[in-house]
């Protein structure tokens, strides 16, 4: 049995065009059962709304605007890029958490977002345990990169994968239009760190009826310059153009992403973009045709206008089964979706177990990639046709989608604000400039302690973030500061 009390939900990571369908069904579902479910607080901006205390209250919501979101791209409530450290190395965060849940009465916990966010849920769950007892924690599957292990696929990512087959299309007819006197090359990048599922979707654009001349180069095959070129340059004859979709993981022979910034995110993901314009400089430099790319970025997580009804069906169904994990008492546990059959393409939610699912990463299969490693196998096609079937258009006004906003109301604080003091402080000072509060000796003091401490180092935009130095660390490494 599971015990009365409020819901959070929180989102995580990057944003999908149906994960507001999501958050529609959590809170659409909560309100069937107000004697288990009280109410449902979102946290603003994610998991950083709940260490800083900003809850969304959203029971404040009308039913009317709570179903407008799901016709509405982005994260209604915010999301963030940030990781919870480690309980076994750090426990502030998590303890911030659990007081957070146990000031609001949070007997059940949504965290909806991928891989990182599901090894967070497994951490969460125990830290909630120990303090609350029986508090229900599940993880709630999203990201456009479908790289989730258990499920089917995931949501978001089918409206991805049919906002990319199209644009490939598209363009195509385009380049095909003009190659005789114009490009004769056109490449767009698509997202996917390192397994290529929607590079896999650009080749759905071409088919039995619609003849494209078109490579893939996926994060799983080594890019090879030379044959690369050669394809292209026999592409380009036979065809007179050539369209190229690239991943924005692909990595060289050596393991090297040919677009890594240097750079990493919250998660110590490596920072990339760009790869379409190396792949467009080696076509020009080695066979000195006319090319044009295009980055799809944001656009093609946030075209709502062009989603996958599967997808937002997908979506909707996984809100739903999480709350209803959550009355039942299930914890531990994200609903992923089970196919059932190809053709007719059916499919149901089945409980995986997070332990299953946190930190794995589902790759494309190698039989998904044609021999040559430059295209698509029918077994994937017949995996990805059903996930872009069917339109969920939003509605429209004055020839724009009708998008909405929520008002958002945060509750009033009631916990201390300075929650971190006395255990992790995070200090930052320009490269460029003497810091204010560290000499030169004590930075390099610092960062000799932090690498062999294994504390998190972190540059952007020529500064220089330490984060997570233990104040009773910080007088032993730098004498400056003591007394």
């Amino acid at each position: 049995m599971t015990t009365p009390g409020n819901l959070l939900y929180a989102q995580s990571g990057g944003v999908t065009s149906v994960i507001n369908i999501t958050a529609a069904a959590v809170i659409e579902t909560a309100r069937r059962y107000p004697e288990t479910i009280h109410k449902v607080y979102a946290g603003k901006d994610g998991i950083l709304g709940v260490l800083n205390e900003e809850l969304i209250d959203t029971s404040l919501e009308s039913p009317e605007a709570i179903r407008a979101i799901r016709h509405t791209p982005s994260g209604a409530f915010g999301t963030c890029r940030y990781k919870l450290q480690d309980p076994d190395i750090q426990k502030t965060e998590f303890k911030r958490v659990v007081d957070v849940c146990e000031r609001y009465d949070i007997r059940h916990v949504l965290y909806n977002g991928g891989g990182d966010s599901a090894d967070t849920c497994l951490k969460l769950a125990q830290q909630l345990k120990v303090r609350m007892g029986n508090v229900t924690v599940n993880h709630i599957p999203k990201t456009v990169d479908n790289d989730l292990a258990i499920t089917d696929c995931c949501p978001g990512f089918g409206s991805v994968a049919k906002y990319i087959a199209t644009s490939t299309r598209e363009a195509s007819f385009d380049v095909a239009s003009m190659a005789r006197t114009s490009t004769k090359v056109f490449i767009i990048e698509v997202m996917g760190r390192h397994a290529g599922w929607i590079a896999a979707a650009g080749g759905l654009a071409a088919d039995s009826t619609n003849s494209i001349p078109l490579i893939i180069l996926f994060p799983e095959i080594p890019f090879e310059r030379g044959r690369f070129i050669q394809r292209v340059s026999d592409m380009e004859r036979a065809n007179g153009y050539v369209s190229i979709v690239v991943s924005e993981g692909v990595r060289d022979e050596n393991g090297v992403f040919l677009s890594d910034q240097g750079t990493r995110d919250a998660f110590g993901h490596a920072q990339l973009g760009g790869v379409a314009s190396v792949v467009a400089n080696m076509v020009k430099e080695d066979l000195g045709l006319k090319y044009h790319y295009a980055i799809a970025d944001y656009l093609q997580r946030s075209a709502r206008h062009i989603a996958s009804k599967t997808d937002a069906e997908q979506a909707y169904a996984v809100g739903q089964a999480g709350v209803e994990y959550a009355v039942s008492g299930r914890s531990g546990f994200m609903p992923a979706i089970r196919r059932l059959s190809d053709e007719p393409y059916e499919w149901d939610i089945a409980a995986a177990e997070l332990h299953k699912v946190a930190n794995q990463e589902k790759m494309l299969p190698r039989d998904f990639i044609s021999e040559d490693g430059f295209g698509i196998t029918d077994q994937a096609r017949r995996y990805l046709q059903p996930l872009i079937h069917g339109e969920d258009y939003p509605p429209y006004k004055d020839g724009l989608p009708q998008y909405v906003r929520l008002k958002n109301q945060l509750v009033q604080k009631q916990l201390p604000a300075n929650w971190r003091d006395g255990d992790w402080t995070i200090w930052s000072w320009p490269l460029t400039k003497r810091a204010s509060c560290w000499t030169s000796r004590s930075v390099l003091a610092a960062i000799t302690t932090a690498i062999r401490c294994g504390w998190f180092l972190q540059t952007s935009s020529g500064s220089m973030a330490f984060c997570r130095v233990w104040n009773s660390v910080r007088p032993a490494i730098d004498p400056d500061v003591v007394g």
